[in-house]
């Protein structure tokens, strides 16, 4: 009798369904003033948390998955590898399910041994602000206007900060990066290196 091979990433695909996700509640506001939101984020009490360089890796499933990749992030103070699930466009549309890891390069070589090759990497610098438990986050990313992004528990805390903020609803969107990107009329599936040519804080 011939062995059966066995190949551990499939067992990814099989038994990460929706319900072991958790659901993110966010939206974002494209080619906003940075002086102005941040201005009025110390004007409402915001705290400021961090301001760093973010690398990423992301990958496809195996067999791949339309609306569903992974992804390998770090700031230097901390690295996280994410199942990213997108279900709609609405602003709990995002799914995740996240883990700490401690070392970028080595989870890479690691992912790369299972089979996932990266099909990307990608730069961004995020200045990271908390008001009322929600994040605001302002993401600068190659090729693109800055936006801000608010990310909460629900979608009435997200909702509460945008009005904090003197933001309508109608300003904001639920697109994921990739779907801002193709707005702008860039595809990234056909961009490898995304990389961010600024000074680094």
């Amino acid at each position: 009798m011939v062995p059966r091979t066995i190949r551990p990433y499939r067992r990814v695909v099989l038994f990460l369904g929706g319900d072991s996700l958790d659901t993110e509640y966010e939206v974002r506001v494209l080619e906003i003033n940075v002086e102005d939101i941040e201005k009025k984020l110390e004007e409402l009490g915001a705290v400021f948390c961090w301001d760093h360089l973010q690398r990423r890796y992301v990958y496809d499933f195996i067999p791949k998955i339309d609306g569903k990749w992974i992804r390998l992030r770090t700031n230097g103070d901390k690295t996280t590898l994410t199942i990213k699930n997108i279900v709609s466009s609405t602003i709990d549309g995002t799914q995740e399910l996240e883990i700490i890891v401690d070392d970028f390069e080595k989870t890479n070589l690691i992912l790369n041994e299972l089979g996932f090759v990266a099909k990307g990497y990608q730069e961004n610098r995020r200045r990271q602000y908390i008001l009322d438990g929600v994040e605001v986050d302002i993401d600068y990313w190659p090729m693109i206007p800055t936006y801000l992004e608010i990310e909460g528990k629900s979608e009435n805390d997200v909702y509460q900060v945008l009005e904090k903020l003197g933001i309508s609803k109608d300003s904001a969107t639920s697109r994921d990066v990739e779907g801002i990107y193709l707005d702008y009329g860039y595809d990234l599936e056909a961009i490898y290196n995304l990389k961010l040519e600024e000074e680094r804080k």
